[in-house]
């Protein structure tokens, strides 16, 4: 299934399955596509990642906020802080619920990136939203700060 091999991180495999669920209208939707979109996170292909959102803005299948948070992730774990940012400017937009873990995978991209000042501002974003934060935010947040 698309769920297993996201587990294993065979994001090649996930991405043969969806094309196929699409391909046969076999009912792909959300929890097919974060799926596939956490395979790929899982294995650094921050662009397939990107690409398989634009197929769900595409179509009517609903981006959520487990698959923009796989996206953001995604671009973060491979140095992309610019395309993580503007997924999150798309989930709001978009009006979907950002999380704690949505906003620790931009503070990781950030962090990764070095790019501490944008860490600091989401901190402080989340603090003004009241968003919950773990020891994720501030590990990260300090990570980022430490490359200055």
């Amino acid at each position: 299934t698309i769920s297993a091999c996201e587990k294993g991180g065979e994001w090649e495999t996930t991405l043969r399955l969806v094309r196929a669920v699409m391909q046969n209208r076999l009912g792909s939707n959300t929890v097919t596509f974060s799926a596939a979109i956490s395979a790929c996170e899982k294995s650094a292909k921050w662009e397939k990642a990107v690409q398989l959102l634009a197929v769900m803005f595409q179509s009517v299948i609903e981006a959520n906020t487990i698959s923009f948070s796989a996206g953001i992730s995604a671009c973060g774990k491979s140095g992309k802080w610019e395309h993580a940012l503007q997924l999150c400017g798309i989930m709001m937009r978009r009006c979907v619920e950002a999380n704690t873990i949505t906003f620790n995978a931009l503070i990781s991209a950030f962090e990764i990136s070095g790019a501490w000042e944008k860490a600091i501002q989401i901190c402080s974003w989340m603090a003004q939203r009241k968003v919950e934060t773990d020891t994720i935010t501030f590990s990260s947040a300090i990570g980022a700060c430490k490359k200055h």
